[in-house]
């Protein structure tokens, strides 16, 4: 977005002079005055806004504000009276609003007071009255890049109703819109995870075959006992406790689908009775004489190498090929380029519908760090790790912390000499704030810097999401 179009209200009961104005068109901001609720509800209504800056005063009192809207809800001898403020705001646009507050207001909000947790709940930061400008500018400018993240929209890019935009998935959809058309077995290989049970369910659904069942078998789910009964099914009698018919899974597929899910689990003999299946497509009940022919088209899927499985002589090579007469390959998460970060919005777009979470969305640092982890588990990983994180993080925009990804990421990545000092200067400052209880004056003295060039620093590494911004106390 061009910085012509960085919009932003100046929410001001009373007049503070043009400095502020001033300060904040300098810097690339499109500033809009408002001096009442009703000016703000228009603006809001009239253009996009991303921050904005709202000064509370000491002098008007809440009460005189809803009589005649003329100044700012305030009464800041009360710093309670932010609780109204955050009733309003939170019924309009996502905003992330940066509070000014006099500093008679701002001695009180201590890191564990009520009102320290009602600024962080539902406002971006505050500054203190009278205002230091650096710090105001590098405030709005990580409150406006924190609110430029992409937006969560219901409408994602799918083939097969499959979400993936990546070259990988673009050729995996290629390859499946050729399977589709055709009736016969189809072996679906990858890591736990990539969505093999996907694939099959879009083989099914936009096949000829999608009027009729399709039946999932998971091969390593039944007992050795009891799987061949399962499968074929048996007659009333067969053995102790077999009541009555019972029709198995390939039966009950009938003119349609079959898929068997990790056939790698299968057990050796009945590896040999689906192949005897495969070959001449009829079956008997367990207790049975009679052979009953069954039209299904048959999907495999497995995250095992069946070709090694074979050569170790644990899966039957003939089987293997009667499988294997198409084949897939679902790649893993971690060769799918951009898909992590759509995926992952994807999955936040899914679990904030169900509930009111407070995560509003991911900070940059966490879509950055996204594509750098592994994801052994693919994309079953990043759902639980997603839905995890947006449960349980208390932050507005979820940090690579509350996805456990802040030492997960690829420790084995090759990094240019300017990414490997940005991570050392970024990890040197985080410290440094740490140590000082975040007294940037005794930070940047520790650091060797000044305390303007501490301020770009934060500013340019984001650290928004670790630090919280703390005003300095002066010491005598």
């Amino acid at each position: 977005m061009p910085l012509s179009t960085r919009n932003i209200i100046l929410f001001q009961p009373q007049t503070f002079g043009n400095e502020i104005y001033n300060e904040l068109s300098a810097h690339d901001f499109n500033v809009y005055i408002a001096n009442n609720l009703k000016q703000v509800s228009d603006l809001l209504n009239e253009h996009l806004f991303k921050v904005g800056l709202c000064l509370l005063n000491d002098k008007c009192s809440y009460e005189q504000c809803l009589i005649d809207k003329s100044c700012m809800i305030g009464d800041c001898s009360g710093i309670q009276q932010l609780s109204h403020l955050k009733h309003i705001f939170s019924l309009q646009t996502p905003i992330n609003w940066v509070v000014g507050l006099p500093s008679s207001c701002s001695k009180k909000v201590a890191p564990d007071s009520t009102e320290n947790k009602l600024i962080t709940e539902y406002f971006y930061n505050y500054i203190s009255i009278p205002i230091d400008i650096g710090l105001l500018i590098i405030t709005l400018n990580q409150a406006y890049d924190d609110n430029n993240t992409p937006e969560y929209s219901s409408t994602y890019p799918t083939n097969f109703g499959i979400i993936g935009n990546s070259s990988a998935m673009l050729n995996l959809f290629s390859r499946l819109a050729k399977i589709v058309k055709e009736d016969c077995s189809v072996l679906i290989e990858g890591e736990t995870g990539t969505g093999k049970e996907l694939i099959a369910n879009a083989i099914h659904k936009h096949s000829s075959r999608s009027a009729h069942p399709h039946v999932v078998i998971n091969c390593g789910a039944f007992p050795k006992d009891l799987i061949q009964a399962e499968l074929f099914g048996y007659e009333k009698g067969a053995f102790t406790g077999a009541l009555e018919r019972k029709i198995g899974f390939i039966e009950s597929a009938q003119n349609g689908t079959l898929f068997f899910d990790e056939i790698g689990d299968l057990p050796h003999e009945q590896q040999v009775n689906l192949l005897r299946f495969l070959e001449d497509r009829t079956i008997k009940r367990i207790g049975g004489i009679e052979k009953i022919p069954v039209n299904v088209r048959v999907i495999a899927a497995t995250h095992v190498d069946l070709k090694v499985a074979v050569q170790r002589g644990e899966f039957r090579e003939d089987l293997y090929y009667r499988l294997r007469v198409l084949q897939l390959k679902t790649p893993p998460l971690r060769a799918r380029e951009n898909d992590i970060e759509l995926i992952a919005n994807y999955f936040f777009n899914k679990f904030s519908t169900e509930r009111i979470y407070k995560a509003k969305g991911f900070h940059r640092d966490t879509l950055r760090l996204l594509n750098y982890y592994d994801w052994p588990g693919n994309v079953r990983e990043l759902m639980n790790c997603i839905y995890h994180a947006i449960v349980m993080s208390e932050n507005r925009l979820l940090s690579p912390e509350d996805l456990g990804l802040d030492r997960g990421y690829k420790i084995n990545t090759l990094l240019t000499l300017e990414q490997a000092r940005s991570l050392a200067e970024r990890a040197s400052i985080i410290t440094s704030l740490r140590v000082t209880n975040n007294n940037y004056t005794h930070a940047a003295e520790t650091l060797g810097i000044s305390r303007v060039s501490l301020y770009r620093l934060i500013n340019k590494y984001s650290i928004k999401a670790e630090i919280p911004f703390q005003l300095d106390k002066k010491t005598n």
